[in-house]
């Protein structure tokens, strides 16, 4: 039996849509991390990289240089950021298969795209040498 047999009251709609929405703001935070681990990580490496250019301090690479910050830091938030989006849609299956159809994911589409600036940061850094 699906949940569109019978309507929803008035009380579960807006509990539903109370969860839905929380659930938007877990992933607009989550969001919110990954951006900033990611551009933390390409500001760190680019400014590193331009004090070098100007021969004004020379960065050692060594274990954990410039490059690997980045590049590690940009990782953690595509990591943080994928693993989130992942929680977030088994979330609204969950409430999908529950009560029906639900609007899409706007937290989703942003997510989309702060993973595509994450994966032009990485591909910058680990083909910059």
């Amino acid at each position: 039996m699906t949940a569109e047999a019978e309507p929803l009251n008035a009380s579960t709609k807006l509990a539903l849509d109370r969860t839905r929405l929380a659930h938007e703001r877990t992933l607009m935070a989550w969001v919110r991390t990954a951006a900033s681990l990611i551009s933390f990580g390409f500001t760190i490496y680019k400014f590193l990289q331009y004090l070098e250019q100007q021969n004004k301090s020379h960065v050692p690479e060594g274990f954990l240089g410039p490059r690997t910050f980045g590049i590690l830091m940009i990782g953690i938030g595509l990591i943080a950021l994928a693993i989130a989006t992942v929680q977030n849609r088994r979330e609204m299956q969950s409430l999908r298969s529950q009560y029906g159809q639900l609007p899409l994911s706007l937290a989703g589409f942003v997510a989309g795209l702060v993973a595509v600036l994450g994966l032009f940061s990485m591909t910058v850094l680990v083909l910059r040498q």
